[in-house]
């Protein structure tokens, strides 16, 4: 049977490999790194003392892409969130409280009932989602809803960052579209938000590897792609130390970062610009519940958008943090601990064990002309396929985007 040669271990490669021992194929996965996962990784911090993730990474119930993989790998019950679509937030300026409740089926008459929506927010103003719907390749989520509306800064520019990890006013409004639709206009049933109970390794990374290697996959770690040796086909790949040469009806998914991918290609369109992601994470004397069972709160007026728990860890995330990668570790910590301070009241000495993670380009910048850069699986090369976040999956640059991207380029394997 001829062989499929996967080229990058993240989520997009582990998908496509994943759907292409399930249809019988044979695969080698090849794998820079010393380990799989890619910006989607798990490490033991002896600073804390406990397997942190480089990054927090929320799921919501509507990524169907990523439940699909999580269950052919055997990790669907790896997930937790609450039983119901809620979505807490703080003010940590004003101190106000309040929680977002989408509600069943598909009118979304939740936005009719103060309890349920941002205090003090109008209905129009959660109508004006619509111009996302109606919004061209061009617009800006800045052009579509207005900044100036208090539904921005409470919802609005907090949602939008973290989904496009880019500045709202100049993100992609058909990206945040996307999510949406997939998302909060399918109700509580397609926004309940999910994080992986034991890290991202354990729910999205190893369960993958193991069965691959059960399904006769072959993994190669430490093999960094070099050159791509091609005229109409591709019929060389060149690994540092490994000259790998491919027969005719031998197939390659490329599956690595738009950089990479430009430099090995030079003939292919790739996003150009990219924005920083910086996680902090604390560990607590004792573990720290959120109401109903929530796994994550949202943070309004301060450093970071997002504050996640699981046991007595807390993760914050700043997404489109260019500039706040540029500050010292220890500087950021004390601002994030100031955010977590009053967003669980907690006191504000001692500062507890800190890790601060910064993935300076953890996502391509997700302008609407960045976004017309972005290149389908197929290529001008009969046997070659791309796969990744960065590539056309009409989705932004998420889990769920990665994984549909690794899905549709095995779906295109002949």
């Amino acid at each position: 049977m001829a062989t499929v040669h996967v080229v990058g271990a993240g989520l997009a490669g582990l998908a496509a490999a994943v759907r292409l021992v399930e249809r019988g194929r044979r695969v080698v996965l090849y794998e820079a790194a010393q380990q799989a996962g890619g910006r989607c990784r798990s490490f033991f911090d002896r600073t804390l003392g406990r397997v942190i993730d480089n990054g927090n990474h929320l799921l919501l119930s509507g990524n169907r892409s990523a439940l699909d993989y999580l269950r052919a790998i055997g990790a669907a019950d790896s997930l937790i969130g609450p039983r119901e679509a809620s979505f807490p937030f703080v003010d940590l300026q004003s101190g106000a409280r309040w929680v977002v409740r989408p509600n069943r089926g598909h009118l979304p008459y939740w936005i009719a009932l103060p309890a349920r929506r941002v205090p003090g927010t109008r209905l129009r103003s959660y109508l004006a989602a619509w111009r996302l719907a109606r919004a061209t390749p061009e617009q800006t989520v800045g052009d579509c809803l207005d900044p100036s509306d208090p539904l921005w800064r409470t919802f609005w520019d907090p949602l939008a960052r973290s989904v496009l990890n880019t500045p709202p006013v100049a993100g992609s409004a058909h990206l945040l579209w996307a999510v949406f639709k997939e998302s909060f206009v399918r109700g509580a049933v397609g926004c309940r938000p999910l994080i992986a109970r034991d890290g991202l390794a354990a729910s999205l990374v190893e369960p993958a590897l193991e069965l691959l290697r059960d399904r006769g996959a072959e993994i190669a770690f430490g093999h960094r792609l070099r050159a791509i040796e091609r005229d109409e086909r591709v019929r060389e790949l060149d690994f540092a130390g490994r000259r790998v040469a491919l027969e005719p009806d031998e197939c390659v998914i490329l599956a690595v970062p738009p950089g990479q991918a430009g430099a090995l290609l030079p003939e292919i369109v790739v996003p150009e610009g990219s924005h920083a992601i910086v996680n902090g994470h604390f560990r607590l004397p004792q573990p720290v519940r959120l109401p109903g069972d929530g796994v994550l709160l949202g943070l309004i007026g301060g450093t970071a958008e997002w504050l996640f728990t699981r046991g007595e860890m807390v993760s914050l995330t700043v997404s489109a943090a260019d500039a706040l990668a540029d500050e010292p570790a220890e500087a950021i910590a004390a601002r994030l601990w100031r955010d977590t301070a009053r967003a669980l009241d907690l006191p504000p000495e001692p500062q507890p064990p800190a890790r601060i993670v910064k993935e300076r380009r953890a996502t391509f910048a997700q302008t609407p002309a960045a976004v017309a850069r972005r290149p389908g699986a197929r290529t001008r090369w009969a046997n070659l396929l791309l796969a990744g976040d960065w590539t056309a999956t009409g989705l932004p640059a998420t889990i769920e985007g990665a994984i549909r991207s690794g899905h549709q380029a095995a779906g295109l394997v002949r």
